[in-house]
């Protein structure tokens, strides 16, 4: 069989997936299965990010360096080549460390410091962006023969992009056509963990820790920290070291339609040794932010989002085209349009899915 045969086959299969899968996860393995049939690599970092500040918030992770997770997401936030956010303003939008340092890889802070000892050669980088955000970015490395990622490697997963960004958006958004949407555990107090520069947890408070295990329940002498925490704190470190100006934080979903805010800040003096850590705090995602995110992973236009926003507030027909400087009969377009998009039927049914239990009963 040609390899331009089993490239077609694998483009087809990976647009199958993107297009039938159930949930992120499952469609990212099973897109790596198919992917590995084309592009030789040996380990990989599949990260869901948040659409607006494009911080990581859902790994899918098998690497050799697992208990060193925390300076790995470090280094991967601190490296300026290759960074995700570097790659949604290049084209292509993927790029390997080989080709663009011709080699010198020592160039790279995140394979000087932790890949090259890992025996990694090459490190494959792409991001999956469209107008509506950045949903994920993908790292494939290469341990054993052939060295480095060439051209065709390159293009293929360059080429794969358009309709995989497309599912991962499609699965985010069904996350809010959750089954029962019911009420989650609130939290009873701040949940604030503590972490140094080195992303090491230092402490949380007691609300932290009791919700944290109700939300994700920890496995046998595993904390429960997701992994959105790492990740917030890392991007506030980049901020300090001018690497990228994103805000600190991101927003994951964890299960039913609930959604947890993740924000990172420095706490000040609080270590014996006068070091100030970093505060990250968590919280259910606003109603603003959810509706943010139910727009997004939904493809609303501005004016739609607008309107959706506007909706929220608990305006009729005629208020919102007084707002909006609208014909009643645009308004109900652009209801039409929304309704579409997201399968609903009504503004009550749009509403309950984009804000969840905050929902306003009276809708």
């Amino acid at each position: 069989m040609s390899s331009n045969t089993v490239r077609t086959a694998a483009r087809r299969r990976i647009e199958e997936i993107a297009d039938a899968a159930t949930d992120a996860m499952s469609m990212r393995v099973k897109i790596l299965a198919a992917l590995r049939r084309v592009v030789e690599f040996d380990d990989y970092v599949w990260v869901l990010t948040d659409p607006r500040t494009a911080v990581g918030a859902s790994p899918l992770a098998d690497v050799p360096c697992l208990p060193r997770l925390p300076a790995l997401i470090k280094l991967k936030y601190l490296t300026q080549l290759n960074r995700w956010t570097e790659l949604t303003r290049t084209a292509p939008h993927t790029q390997s460390i080989h080709d663009r340092t011709n080699g010198a890889l020592l160039s790279s802070l995140i394979w000087r410091e932790m890949l090259g000892e890992l025996g990694v050669a090459d490190v494959c980088s792409t991001v999956f962006v469209d107008q509506h955000g950045c949903w994920a970015f993908l790292d494939l490395w290469r341990r054993t023969s052939p060295i480095a990622f060439d051209t065709s490697d390159r293009a293929f997963v360059e080429s794969i992009l358009p309709t995989v960004t497309s599912g991962l958006r499609a699965r985010q958004a069904a996350t809010f056509i959750a089954s029962g949407q019911r009420p989650h555990p609130q939290p009873p107090g701040p949940v604030v963990l503590l972490l140094d520069d080195d992303l090491i947890v230092r402490g949380q408070t007691d609300e932290s820790r009791l919700w944290l295990e109700i939300l994700i329940p920890p496995g046998p002498g595993d904390p429960a920290i997701p992994a959105i925490v790492y990740n917030a704190a890392a991007q506030l470190l980049a901020v300090e070291s001018g690497v990228d100006d994103s805000s600190p934080s991101a927003r994951t979903h964890l299960n039913d339609g609930f959604w947890i805010t993740a924000h990172a800040t420095r706490f000040g003096s609080t270590a014996s040794d006068g070091e100030r850590w970093i505060a990250v705090t968590l919280e259910p995602t606003s109603p603003d932010d959810r509706l943010d995110l139910f727009a997004r992973a939904f493809a609303l236009s501005h004016r739609e989002t607008e309107l959706l926003t506007l909706l929220a507030r608990g305006l009729d027909t005629r208020a919102l085209a007084g707002r909006m400087v609208l014909s009643e009969s645009t308004v109900q377009d652009h209801l039409k349009a929304i309704f579409s998009k997201t399968g609903c039927h009504s503004r009550r049914a749009v509403l309950t899915f984009a804000l969840g239990a905050s929902a306003p009963p009276g809708v």
